[in-house]
């Protein structure tokens, strides 16, 4: 058939199985060629000299690394030991400068919201200088205690004005506002205050059961008027000797025993030896401490509504400082100055002010000479040249009638007179 003859002469002859086989051979033998000269370039940024400057380079760490560690080995156990001090040195330094900013924040912050808080009216003017301010918290009805102490241990006068000036001792009655403004009860606090110029009026009603707002707004209101390194508060029935309020805090503030005992001819060893021990501690809370039981049943006196917050039945309180007299220094006065709406007031004041520094980094110092007692105990101390710096009858929590009696308490436990100028602050 025609067709049939023109499609075998399109076929052609078949290529034998040998010529493929030499085909695909060279083809490996030349693809492999083409590939190793491709391998032995070196590419433009990596020269094979490139090799000994590495090498060097390592060498070169490898050196200083054992230097490093053979000076490392030479250091000493006394280099160390003077890296640690110098450093705890620098934290303590620092941590003053922060109490001290932070108090100088608060007080601004405060005079600010004076009026708010109605803490009295505030100029702007700088802060007078102090070294303490103590408030007396006093009632309406305690002018015969108020005179009591201006007979005895509290100067008046051109006296107060004096220690004020030369000592930076600021010493004020404290009292709030009767029920009703401008009544007979204000007046007559008034007409006192224009006799004697030592009272510091709080924007707060009296009244018993307010002592813990009493206590927030005096410290409040207190670091808003002057710059002191501490702030007092005492009851109105307890005996002060203010040289020896003094030393307590000048021990701590300077630690300059012979200066205290060739004054005051006391010696003081003992306590500027225990005191020393916090003069680093910017958040000073002192007093004497103590820790008695939460109260539940209602019809006893200090009575705490809130006892379920401290546990069981039967519990006692933190430990606290005595509500009779107390001190702080001036960061804690801030801290409660900023933080006084949030506050909680307990029943009991003493209680309030031990809670606010419960959960924060403040040096509790229990001072028993803030504490003694009335005749024969602070006439026995005082014989022995251990004078009391406050002295009251814990049946009574202050001096039982002390009116009658706080004559007779400051001459036989009082430090004389001229304790006091006779101080160096």
């Amino acid at each position: 058939w025609p067709g049939q003859h023109e499609t075998k002469r399109m076929r052609g002859k078949p290529v034998p199985a040998k010529a493929i086989l030499v085909l695909c051979i060279a083809s490996f033998l030349a693809g492999s060629l083409f590939t190793s000269r491709n391998w032995a370039r070196p590419s433009a940024g990596h020269q094979v000299n490139d090799i000994p400057v590495e090498v060097e380079k390592l060498s070169k760490v490898t050196h200083d690394c054992e230097r490093k560690r053979k000076l490392a080995e030479k250091s000493t156990s006394e280099d160390i030991i003077g890296e640690v001090t110098r450093t705890h040195q620098a934290i303590k330094s620092l941590d003053k400068t922060i109490s001290t900013l932070e108090m100088e924040i608060a007080a601004a912050r405060t005079r600010q919201s004076a009026g708010e808080l109605s803490l009295g009216r505030v100029s702007n003017h700088t802060l007078q200088k102090a070294f303490v301010v103590i408030g007396i918290n006093t009632a309406f009805s305690s002018k015969k205690r108020r005179d009591s102490l201006r007979e005895t241990w509290m100067p008046k006068g051109a006296k107060l004005k004096k220690l004020e000036k030369e000592k930076g001792i600021v010493i004020r009655f404290v009292i709030g506002h009767s029920v009703t403004p401008g009544g007979v009860l204000d007046r007559a606090i008034d007409a006192e205050n224009a006799e004697y110029e030592d009272f510091l009026r709080l924007g707060h009603i009296e009244g018993y059961h307010e002592l813990s707002t009493k206590t927030r707004l005096y410290f409040s209101t207190a670091v808003t008027m002057w710059d002191a390194e501490y702030y007092v508060k005492v009851d109105d029935d307890v005996h002060l000797n203010l040289g020896m309020l003094l030393l307590l805090n000048i021990s701590r503030h300077s630690g300059k025993k012979s200066v205290i005992k060739a004054r005051c001819g006391v010696d003081t060893g003992m306590l500027v030896s225990r005191l020393s021990l916090h003069r680093s501690k910017p958040r000073t809370y002192i007093g004497c401490m103590k820790s008695g039981p939460v109260l539940s049943q209602k019809e006893v006196k200090y009575h705490e509504p809130e006892f379920w917050k401290f546990g069981e039945e039967g519990n006692k309180y933190f430990r606290h400082a005595t509500g009779q007299i107390y001190a702080i220094s001036k960061d804690l006065a801030a801290y409660i100055s900023i933080n006084s709406p949030i506050l909680h007031r307990y029943a009991n004041e003493d209680v309030s002010l031990g809670a606010w520094f419960i959960g924060l980094d403040v040096q509790h110092v229990d001072d028993r000479a803030l504490c003694c007692g009335t005749p024969p105990d602070c006439e026995w101390k005082r014989q022995t040249g251990n004078v009391c710096a406050a002295s009251f009858d814990w049946s009574c929590s202050g001096i039982c009638r002390s009116v009658e009696r706080m004559k007779d308490v400051h001459n036989s436990c009082g430090e004389g007179d001229g304790a006091v100028w006779n101080t160096e602050l």
